[in-house]
Protein backbone atom coordinates (compact mmCIF):
# COMPACT_ATOMS: atom_id res chain seq x y z
CA UNK A 1 0.00 0.00 0.00
CA UNK A 2 1.25 3.49 -0.80
CA UNK A 3 -1.17 6.07 0.57
CA UNK A 4 1.25 8.83 1.53
CA UNK A 5 3.18 10.96 -0.93
CA UNK A 6 5.63 13.76 -0.18
CA UNK A 7 2.88 15.86 1.43
CA UNK A 8 0.40 13.52 3.08
CA UNK A 9 -2.40 11.79 1.21
CA UNK A 10 -3.73 13.64 -1.82
CA UNK A 11 -5.93 12.92 -4.82
CA UNK A 12 -9.33 13.24 -6.44
CA UNK A 13 -12.04 13.40 -3.78
CA UNK A 14 -14.47 11.23 -5.74
CA UNK A 15 -12.08 8.54 -6.88
CA UNK A 16 -9.22 8.55 -4.38
CA UNK A 17 -9.54 10.57 -1.18
CA UNK A 18 -13.08 9.44 -0.48
CA UNK A 19 -15.16 9.50 2.72
CA UNK A 20 -14.54 5.75 3.00
CA UNK A 21 -10.78 6.36 3.00
CA UNK A 22 -11.13 9.19 5.52
CA UNK A 23 -13.02 6.90 7.92
CA UNK A 24 -10.37 4.20 7.53
CA UNK A 25 -7.43 6.60 8.02
CA UNK A 26 -9.18 8.20 10.99
CA UNK A 27 -9.79 4.85 12.66
CA UNK A 28 -6.19 3.80 11.95
CA UNK A 29 -4.81 7.05 13.33
CA UNK A 30 -7.00 6.71 16.40
CA UNK A 31 -5.91 3.14 17.04
CA UNK A 32 -2.28 4.15 16.54
CA UNK A 33 -2.59 7.01 19.04
CA UNK A 34 -4.52 5.18 21.76
CA UNK A 35 -2.58 5.17 24.98
CA UNK A 36 -0.40 8.10 23.90
CA UNK A 37 -2.94 10.84 23.16
CA UNK A 38 -6.64 11.27 23.81
CA UNK A 39 -7.61 13.96 21.30
CA UNK A 40 -7.19 14.95 17.66
CA UNK A 41 -7.77 18.48 16.39
CA UNK A 42 -9.59 18.25 13.04
CA UNK A 43 -9.68 21.10 10.54
CA UNK A 44 -10.14 21.61 6.80
CA UNK A 45 -9.47 24.14 4.09
CA UNK A 46 -12.23 25.75 2.04
CA UNK A 47 -12.79 23.01 -0.55
CA UNK A 48 -16.34 21.93 -1.34
CA UNK A 49 -15.55 18.33 -0.37
CA UNK A 50 -14.08 19.36 2.98
CA UNK A 51 -17.19 19.14 5.21
CA UNK A 52 -17.98 15.56 4.17
CA UNK A 53 -14.37 14.41 4.50
CA UNK A 54 -13.97 16.14 7.86
CA UNK A 55 -17.13 14.41 9.12
CA UNK A 56 -15.86 11.06 7.87
CA UNK A 57 -12.44 11.63 9.43
CA UNK A 58 -14.04 12.59 12.74
CA UNK A 59 -16.20 9.46 12.68
CA UNK A 60 -13.15 7.28 12.09
CA UNK A 61 -11.18 8.95 14.86
CA UNK A 62 -14.04 8.64 17.32
CA UNK A 63 -14.50 4.96 16.48
CA UNK A 64 -10.77 4.63 17.01
CA UNK A 65 -11.18 5.88 20.56
CA UNK A 66 -10.24 9.54 20.09
CA UNK A 67 -11.93 12.69 21.28
CA UNK A 68 -12.31 15.10 18.33
CA UNK A 69 -11.70 18.82 18.68
CA UNK A 70 -13.44 20.36 15.66
CA UNK A 71 -11.54 23.51 14.63
CA UNK A 72 -13.55 24.18 11.46
CA UNK A 73 -11.96 25.97 8.49
CA UNK A 74 -8.29 26.83 9.08
CA UNK A 75 -4.99 27.40 7.31
CA UNK A 76 -2.87 24.27 7.62
CA UNK A 77 -0.25 26.08 9.77
CA UNK A 78 -2.99 27.07 12.21
CA UNK A 79 -4.03 23.42 12.53
CA UNK A 80 -0.38 22.48 13.09
CA UNK A 81 -0.14 25.15 15.80
CA UNK A 82 -3.24 23.69 17.46
CA UNK A 83 -1.73 20.18 17.38
CA UNK A 84 1.07 21.08 19.81
CA UNK A 85 1.02 18.67 22.73
CA UNK A 86 -1.55 16.45 20.98
CA UNK A 87 -2.40 15.28 17.47
CA UNK A 88 -4.13 16.87 14.53
CA UNK A 89 -5.39 16.25 11.03
CA UNK A 90 -5.98 18.70 8.21
CA UNK A 91 -8.23 17.93 5.25
CA UNK A 92 -6.52 19.77 2.40
CA UNK A 93 -5.07 19.28 -1.05
CA UNK A 94 -2.92 22.40 -0.67
CA UNK A 95 -2.27 23.83 -4.17
CA UNK A 96 -4.07 21.06 -6.11
CA UNK A 97 -7.18 21.82 -8.21
CA UNK A 98 -10.62 22.10 -6.55
CA UNK A 99 -11.75 18.55 -7.32
CA UNK A 100 -8.89 17.17 -5.19
CA UNK A 101 -8.58 16.85 -1.44
CA UNK A 102 -6.15 15.29 0.98
CA UNK A 103 -5.19 14.28 4.52
CA UNK A 104 -2.24 15.56 6.56
CA UNK A 105 -1.54 14.14 10.00
CA UNK A 106 0.32 16.00 12.74
CA UNK A 107 1.71 15.19 16.17
CA UNK A 108 2.95 17.90 18.53
CA UNK A 109 3.16 20.50 15.77
CA UNK A 110 5.01 18.39 13.20
CA UNK A 111 3.83 16.30 10.27
CA UNK A 112 3.90 12.55 10.75
CA UNK A 113 7.28 11.12 9.78
CA UNK A 114 7.62 8.21 7.37
CA UNK A 115 7.59 5.63 10.16
CA UNK A 116 4.26 6.89 11.50
CA UNK A 117 2.82 7.09 7.97
CA UNK A 118 3.79 3.48 7.29
CA UNK A 119 2.11 2.42 10.53
CA UNK A 120 -1.12 4.10 9.37
CA UNK A 121 -0.86 2.47 5.94
CA UNK A 122 -0.43 -0.96 7.55
CA UNK A 123 -3.49 -0.45 9.76
CA UNK A 124 -5.63 0.74 6.85
CA UNK A 125 -4.58 -2.22 4.73
CA UNK A 126 -5.38 -4.74 7.47
CA UNK A 127 -8.66 -3.00 8.44
CA UNK A 128 -8.36 -0.62 11.39
CA UNK A 129 -9.24 -1.91 14.82
CA UNK A 130 -12.10 0.05 16.37
CA UNK A 131 -12.19 0.77 20.07
CA UNK A 132 -14.80 -0.94 22.20
CA UNK A 133 -18.24 0.67 22.03
CA UNK A 134 -17.84 2.32 25.45
CA UNK A 135 -14.57 3.99 24.41
CA UNK A 136 -15.75 5.81 21.30
CA UNK A 137 -14.85 9.49 21.55
CA UNK A 138 -16.89 12.66 21.66
CA UNK A 139 -16.67 15.90 19.68
CA UNK A 140 -16.37 19.49 20.80
CA UNK A 141 -15.75 22.69 18.86
CA UNK A 142 -12.70 24.88 19.46
CA UNK A 143 -11.66 28.30 18.16
CA UNK A 144 -8.02 28.29 17.06
CA UNK A 145 -7.65 31.35 14.82
CA UNK A 146 -7.41 34.18 17.40
CA UNK A 147 -4.61 32.50 19.36
CA UNK A 148 -2.76 31.50 16.20
CA UNK A 149 -2.88 34.96 14.65
CA UNK A 150 -1.74 36.53 17.91
CA UNK A 151 1.13 34.06 18.21
CA UNK A 152 2.35 34.72 14.64
CA UNK A 153 2.27 38.48 15.19
CA UNK A 154 4.17 38.15 18.46
CA UNK A 155 6.83 35.94 16.88
CA UNK A 156 7.29 38.22 13.86
CA UNK A 157 7.67 41.22 16.17
CA UNK A 158 10.98 39.73 17.33
CA UNK A 159 12.41 40.19 13.82
CA UNK A 160 13.00 43.16 11.56
CA UNK A 161 11.32 46.50 12.14
CA UNK A 162 7.77 47.85 12.61
CA UNK A 163 5.73 48.02 9.44
CA UNK A 164 4.37 51.51 10.15
CA UNK A 165 1.94 51.69 7.25
CA UNK A 166 4.02 49.69 4.75
CA UNK A 167 1.68 48.82 1.87
CA UNK A 168 1.58 45.11 1.12
CA UNK A 169 -0.63 43.42 -1.48
CA UNK A 170 -1.79 39.92 -0.53
CA UNK A 171 -3.36 37.50 -3.02
CA UNK A 172 -5.00 34.75 -0.95
CA UNK A 173 -6.16 32.82 -4.02
CA UNK A 174 -9.61 32.21 -2.47
CA UNK A 175 -7.85 29.94 0.03
CA UNK A 176 -7.76 29.96 3.79
CA UNK A 177 -4.83 32.40 3.92
CA UNK A 178 -7.60 35.01 3.80
CA UNK A 179 -8.37 34.09 7.40
CA UNK A 180 -4.88 34.86 8.69
CA UNK A 181 -2.27 36.72 6.62
CA UNK A 182 -4.13 40.02 6.08
CA UNK A 183 -5.18 40.12 9.73
CA UNK A 184 -1.67 39.42 11.04
CA UNK A 185 -0.04 42.02 8.78
CA UNK A 186 -2.61 44.63 9.80
CA UNK A 187 -1.97 43.80 13.45
CA UNK A 188 1.73 44.46 12.77
CA UNK A 189 0.91 47.88 11.32
CA UNK A 190 0.87 47.28 7.58
CA UNK A 191 -1.57 48.77 5.12
CA UNK A 192 -2.87 45.61 3.45
CA UNK A 193 -4.65 45.41 0.11
CA UNK A 194 -6.14 41.98 -0.61
CA UNK A 195 -6.99 40.09 -3.76
CA UNK A 196 -9.16 36.94 -3.72
CA UNK A 197 -9.40 37.04 0.07
CA UNK A 198 -12.82 35.37 0.30
CA UNK A 199 -12.63 31.63 0.96
CA UNK A 200 -14.19 29.77 -1.98
CA UNK A 201 -13.49 26.11 -2.70
CA UNK A 202 -14.01 26.60 -6.43
CA UNK A 203 -10.99 28.98 -6.52
CA UNK A 204 -12.75 31.38 -8.91
CA UNK A 205 -10.09 34.11 -8.74
CA UNK A 206 -7.18 32.00 -9.94
CA UNK A 207 -5.87 28.43 -9.67
CA UNK A 208 -4.81 27.48 -6.17
CA UNK A 209 -1.13 27.05 -7.06
CA UNK A 210 0.57 30.47 -7.16
CA UNK A 211 2.91 30.69 -10.16
CA UNK A 212 3.95 33.50 -12.51
CA UNK A 213 1.27 32.21 -14.89
CA UNK A 214 -1.55 32.29 -12.31
CA UNK A 215 -0.85 35.42 -10.23
CA UNK A 216 -0.84 37.91 -13.10
CA UNK A 217 -3.44 40.08 -11.40
CA UNK A 218 -1.22 40.48 -8.33
CA UNK A 219 1.83 41.18 -10.48
CA UNK A 220 -0.02 43.86 -12.44
CA UNK A 221 -1.50 45.37 -9.29
CA UNK A 222 1.90 45.73 -7.61
CA UNK A 223 3.60 47.00 -10.78
CA UNK A 224 1.03 49.76 -11.31
CA UNK A 225 0.20 50.59 -7.68
CA UNK A 226 1.96 51.77 -4.55
CA UNK A 227 2.47 48.44 -2.80
CA UNK A 228 6.04 47.84 -1.66
CA UNK A 229 5.72 44.20 -2.67
CA UNK A 230 3.17 41.42 -3.04
CA UNK A 231 2.48 38.07 -1.39
CA UNK A 232 0.62 35.14 -2.93
CA UNK A 233 -0.51 32.01 -1.08
CA UNK A 234 -1.79 28.60 -2.11
CA UNK A 235 -5.05 27.01 -1.00
CA UNK A 236 -4.02 26.11 2.56
CA UNK A 237 -1.48 28.89 3.27
CA UNK A 238 1.63 26.79 3.67
CA UNK A 239 3.21 28.17 0.47
CA UNK A 240 4.28 31.73 -0.18
CA UNK A 241 5.34 33.48 -3.39
CA UNK A 242 6.83 36.99 -3.34
CA UNK A 243 6.39 39.68 -6.00
CA UNK A 244 8.78 42.65 -6.01
CA UNK A 245 7.82 46.29 -6.44
CA UNK A 246 8.18 46.02 -10.22
CA UNK A 247 5.60 43.23 -10.33
CA UNK A 248 8.11 40.45 -10.95
CA UNK A 249 8.16 37.14 -9.06
CA UNK A 250 11.19 36.82 -6.79
CA UNK A 251 12.82 33.42 -7.21
CA UNK A 252 11.74 31.12 -4.41
CA UNK A 253 15.34 30.23 -3.52
CA UNK A 254 16.21 33.89 -3.12
CA UNK A 255 13.39 34.27 -0.61
CA UNK A 256 14.64 31.14 1.12
CA UNK A 257 18.22 32.48 1.18
CA UNK A 258 17.11 35.81 2.67
CA UNK A 259 15.26 34.13 5.52
CA UNK A 260 17.98 31.53 6.07
CA UNK A 261 20.68 34.18 6.33
CA UNK A 262 18.56 36.26 8.70
CA UNK A 263 17.90 33.41 11.10
CA UNK A 264 21.55 32.31 10.98
CA UNK A 265 22.80 35.80 11.80
CA UNK A 266 20.20 36.22 14.55
CA UNK A 267 21.25 32.97 16.24
CA UNK A 268 23.83 32.79 19.01
CA UNK A 269 24.23 29.01 18.56
CA UNK A 270 27.67 27.49 18.17
CA UNK A 271 26.49 25.40 15.22
CA UNK A 272 23.55 27.08 13.42
CA UNK A 273 22.06 24.75 10.82
CA UNK A 274 19.64 25.41 7.97
CA UNK A 275 17.84 22.33 6.64
CA UNK A 276 16.72 22.35 3.02
CA UNK A 277 16.15 19.99 0.11
CA UNK A 278 18.28 18.75 -2.81
CA UNK A 279 16.44 20.94 -5.33
CA UNK A 280 17.34 24.13 -3.44
CA UNK A 281 19.87 26.54 -4.90
CA UNK A 282 23.52 26.93 -3.92
CA UNK A 283 22.73 30.59 -3.22
CA UNK A 284 21.33 29.35 0.10
CA UNK A 285 24.61 27.67 1.03
CA UNK A 286 26.49 30.86 0.14
CA UNK A 287 24.40 33.18 2.31
CA UNK A 288 24.20 30.78 5.26
CA UNK A 289 27.96 30.16 5.08
CA UNK A 290 28.62 33.90 4.96
CA UNK A 291 26.52 34.26 8.12
CA UNK A 292 28.49 31.55 9.93
CA UNK A 293 26.15 28.58 9.56
CA UNK A 294 25.92 25.40 7.51
CA UNK A 295 23.31 23.71 5.32
CA UNK A 296 22.03 20.13 5.57
CA UNK A 297 19.79 18.59 2.91
CA UNK A 298 16.95 16.09 3.27
CA UNK A 299 14.48 14.55 0.83
CA UNK A 300 11.51 16.60 -0.36
CA UNK A 301 8.53 16.47 1.98
CA UNK A 302 10.68 15.49 4.98
CA UNK A 303 11.87 18.75 6.52
CA UNK A 304 10.67 17.55 9.93
CA UNK A 305 12.84 14.46 9.58
CA UNK A 306 15.84 16.58 8.57
CA UNK A 307 15.32 18.85 11.56
CA UNK A 308 15.27 15.86 13.90
CA UNK A 309 18.38 14.34 12.32
CA UNK A 310 20.35 17.60 12.49
CA UNK A 311 19.43 18.06 16.13
CA UNK A 312 20.49 14.50 16.93
CA UNK A 313 23.89 15.38 15.43
CA UNK A 314 24.18 18.34 17.78
CA UNK A 315 23.23 21.13 15.39
CA UNK A 316 20.91 23.98 16.33
CA UNK A 317 18.39 24.17 13.48
CA UNK A 318 17.56 27.85 13.06
CA UNK A 319 15.47 27.49 9.89
CA UNK A 320 14.24 24.77 7.55
CA UNK A 321 12.72 25.19 4.12
CA UNK A 322 12.12 23.85 0.69
CA UNK A 323 11.17 26.20 -2.15
CA UNK A 324 7.99 28.15 -1.26
CA UNK A 325 7.60 26.36 2.12
CA UNK A 326 9.32 27.46 5.34
CA UNK A 327 9.60 26.10 8.88
CA UNK A 328 10.35 28.84 11.41
CA UNK A 329 11.87 26.52 13.99
CA UNK A 330 11.87 29.02 16.85
CA UNK A 331 8.10 29.35 16.35
CA UNK A 332 7.21 25.72 15.66
CA UNK A 333 7.97 22.59 13.69
CA UNK A 334 5.47 23.11 10.88
CA UNK A 335 5.52 24.77 7.46
CA UNK A 336 3.98 28.22 7.86
CA UNK A 337 3.34 30.64 5.00
CA UNK A 338 1.58 33.11 7.29
CA UNK A 339 4.64 33.38 9.54
CA UNK A 340 6.82 33.78 6.41
CA UNK A 341 4.65 36.66 5.24
CA UNK A 342 4.87 38.37 8.61
CA UNK A 343 8.62 37.92 9.18
CA UNK A 344 9.58 38.84 5.62
CA UNK A 345 7.44 41.97 5.76
CA UNK A 346 9.28 43.15 8.86
CA UNK A 347 12.65 42.36 7.25
CA UNK A 348 11.63 44.44 4.22
CA UNK A 349 10.71 47.30 6.55
CA UNK A 350 14.03 47.01 8.37
CA UNK A 351 16.04 47.00 5.12
CA UNK A 352 14.00 49.87 3.69
CA UNK A 353 12.96 47.78 0.73
CA UNK A 354 13.00 44.30 -0.77
CA UNK A 355 15.76 45.23 -3.23
CA UNK A 356 18.20 45.80 -0.37
CA UNK A 357 17.44 42.34 1.01
CA UNK A 358 18.04 40.74 -2.38
CA UNK A 359 21.25 42.59 -3.20
CA UNK A 360 23.70 40.22 -1.42
CA UNK A 361 22.14 37.10 -2.98
CA UNK A 362 23.86 35.77 -6.11
CA UNK A 363 21.04 34.84 -8.46
CA UNK A 364 22.52 32.50 -11.05
CA UNK A 365 20.34 31.24 -13.91
CA UNK A 366 18.06 28.49 -12.61
CA UNK A 367 15.57 26.29 -14.43
CA UNK A 368 13.20 23.47 -13.65
CA UNK A 369 11.59 21.25 -16.28
CA UNK A 370 9.32 18.23 -16.09
CA UNK A 371 9.68 15.10 -18.18
CA UNK A 372 6.56 12.94 -18.48
CA UNK A 373 6.94 9.56 -16.78
CA UNK A 374 4.22 7.10 -15.72
CA UNK A 375 4.11 6.57 -11.97
CA UNK A 376 4.68 2.82 -12.35
CA UNK A 377 7.92 3.43 -14.30
CA UNK A 378 9.53 5.90 -11.90
CA UNK A 379 11.52 3.38 -9.85
CA UNK A 380 13.03 1.75 -12.93
CA UNK A 381 13.77 5.12 -14.53
CA UNK A 382 15.54 6.46 -11.43
CA UNK A 383 17.60 3.27 -11.10
CA UNK A 384 18.71 3.66 -14.70
CA UNK A 385 19.50 7.35 -14.25
CA UNK A 386 21.72 6.54 -11.24
CA UNK A 387 23.96 4.83 -13.81
CA UNK A 388 23.41 6.93 -16.92
CA UNK A 389 23.81 10.45 -15.52
CA UNK A 390 27.23 9.86 -13.87
CA UNK A 391 28.38 8.18 -17.08
CA UNK A 392 27.22 11.14 -19.17
CA UNK A 393 28.84 13.68 -16.80
CA UNK A 394 32.00 11.99 -15.47
CA UNK A 395 33.49 15.21 -14.03
CA UNK A 396 30.58 15.69 -11.60
CA UNK A 397 30.34 14.67 -7.96
CA UNK A 398 27.30 12.41 -7.57
CA UNK A 399 24.82 12.07 -4.70
CA UNK A 400 21.99 9.54 -5.11
CA UNK A 401 20.43 9.81 -1.65
CA UNK A 402 17.48 11.97 -2.77
CA UNK A 403 17.23 11.43 -6.51
CA UNK A 404 20.39 11.98 -8.56
CA UNK A 405 22.24 15.22 -7.82
CA UNK A 406 25.33 16.18 -9.81
CA UNK A 407 27.67 18.96 -8.65
CA UNK A 408 30.23 20.31 -11.13
CA UNK A 409 33.65 21.89 -10.56
CA UNK A 410 32.35 25.36 -11.54
CA UNK A 411 29.72 25.20 -8.72
CA UNK A 412 26.83 24.51 -11.10
CA UNK A 413 24.57 21.58 -10.27
CA UNK A 414 21.57 19.58 -11.41
CA UNK A 415 19.08 17.36 -9.63
CA UNK A 416 16.80 14.72 -11.14
CA UNK A 417 14.04 13.30 -8.98
CA UNK A 418 10.57 11.76 -9.43
CA UNK A 419 7.55 13.88 -8.55
CA UNK A 420 5.70 12.56 -5.54
CA UNK A 421 2.31 13.81 -6.72
CA UNK A 422 2.33 13.92 -10.54
CA UNK A 423 3.48 11.64 -13.43
CA UNK A 424 6.74 13.47 -14.03
CA UNK A 425 10.44 13.26 -13.42
CA UNK A 426 11.70 16.73 -12.43
CA UNK A 427 14.97 18.19 -13.65
CA UNK A 428 16.43 21.12 -11.70
CA UNK A 429 19.59 22.98 -12.70
CA UNK A 430 21.58 26.06 -11.76
CA UNK A 431 24.42 27.17 -14.01
CA UNK A 432 25.72 30.07 -16.06
CA UNK A 433 24.91 27.82 -19.03
CA UNK A 434 21.68 26.53 -17.58
CA UNK A 435 19.84 25.99 -20.87
CA UNK A 436 22.57 23.75 -22.23
CA UNK A 437 22.79 21.81 -18.96
CA UNK A 438 19.03 21.28 -18.74
CA UNK A 439 18.83 20.20 -22.38
CA UNK A 440 21.60 17.64 -21.87
CA UNK A 441 20.18 16.24 -18.64
CA UNK A 442 16.59 16.12 -19.92
CA UNK A 443 17.75 14.15 -22.97
CA UNK A 444 19.24 11.48 -20.70
CA UNK A 445 16.00 11.38 -18.69
CA UNK A 446 13.85 11.05 -21.81
CA UNK A 447 15.98 8.15 -23.01
CA UNK A 448 15.57 6.40 -19.65
CA UNK A 449 11.78 6.89 -19.70
CA UNK A 450 11.55 5.58 -23.27
CA UNK A 451 13.52 2.46 -22.30
CA UNK A 452 11.49 1.72 -19.16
Amino acid sequence: MNLFGTAGIRGNAVADVTPELAVAVGAAAGADARGDDEAFVVARDGRETGPALAAAMSAGLQAGGMRVLDAGVLPTPALAYASRGRRGVQLTASHNPPEDNGIKLFVDGSEYDRERELAIEDRVESDPEYASWAEWGETESIDVLPDYREAVAAFASEHGAPLDGLTVAVDCGNGVAGLATPQVLRELGAHVVTLNANVDGHFPGRPSKPTPETIGDLMDFVATGDAAFGIAHDGDADRIVIVDGDGEVVHEDTVLAILAEHYTRASDADDPVVVTTPNASARIDERVGEAGGRVERVRLGALHEGIAAAREDGGDVVFAAEPWKHVHTAFGGWIDGVASAAVLSRLVADADGLAALREPVTERPYRKVSVECPDEAKDAVMAQLAEDLPAEFPDADVDTEYGVRLEFPDASWTLVRPSGTEPYVRVYAESDDVDDLVESVAAVVEDAVAAA
